[in-house]
């Protein structure tokens, strides 16, 4: 099954994606942690990433479009993928189905978590992560198990710039110009579903299988 998690930042495509993908076992792919990856490495495509990235805008299309491109090819997607922040824009949309169209298939679902704006402010201002492992966590929903330090590797969290209050507020102004109309994008192809994102996390996975026939 091929799908791609869509909904606007801090809506929970990650959490969910990464449940979903282990459930159906299929690679979860997720342009966030690449462009993160390529950041703490200092790469050219990092550098130009984290400036956007800092700036509550979205990466465009030309540092986005090949990488995942690429990445799909590989063996392990053969039998499916779930696409998580990919693609964010209709030009990404249709650049994606050409990608599937050469690989000989296509979308099957656009799972769309929906989530009011004043939800997602409150959950990403509360959002800490850990720039050592990548591991994130929440002070209210997912708080690590000792205040500011990493269960995973004992390193100190922090609040990411792009979860500060002023730039998520940035994100959505964005997400709702340019990511939005994807909704409408894949509604038209019949491949659109949504689930209300306000639900607690097992309730909104649950939902998600359900939607997608699992």
């Amino acid at each position: 099954m091929r799908l791609i998690m869509l909904g606007a930042p801090g809506a929970g495509k990650g959490t969910q994606a990464a449940r979903v993908a282990a459930e159906l076992k299929i690679p979860h792919i997720s342009t966030g942690d690449i462009f993160r990856a390529n950041i703490k490495n200092g790469t050219e495509l990092g550098k130009k990433a984290k400036a956007f990235m800092d700036a509550g805008k979205l990466v465009p299309d030309e540092l986005t479009c090949d990488l995942v491109a690429d990445r799909l090819a590989q063996a392990d997607c053969a039998g499916g993928f779930i696409l998580d922040g990919f693609p964010r824009t209709i030009p990404q949309a249709e650049a994606l189905d050409k990608v599937v169209a050469e690989l000989g298939t296509k979308i099957d679902y656009a799972v769309n978590i929906d989530v009011p704006d004043e939800a997602i402010i409150e959950r990403m201002s509360g959002r800490r992560a850990c720039l050592s492992c990548g591991a994130t966590y929440h002070v209210v929903y997912n708080p690590p198990k000792t205040e500011g330090i990493c269960d995973t590797c004992g390193q100190p969290l922090v609040l990411r710039e792009d979860d500060k209050p002023e730039t998520v507020q940035t994100r959505l102004s964005v997400y709702h110009e340019q990511t939005q109309p994807l909704i409408e994008y894949y509604g038209a192809k019949n491949a659109l579903v949504s689930v209300d994102g306000t639900k607690p996390m097992d309730e909104v996975f649950a939902d998600i299988l359900k939607v997608i026939g699992k």
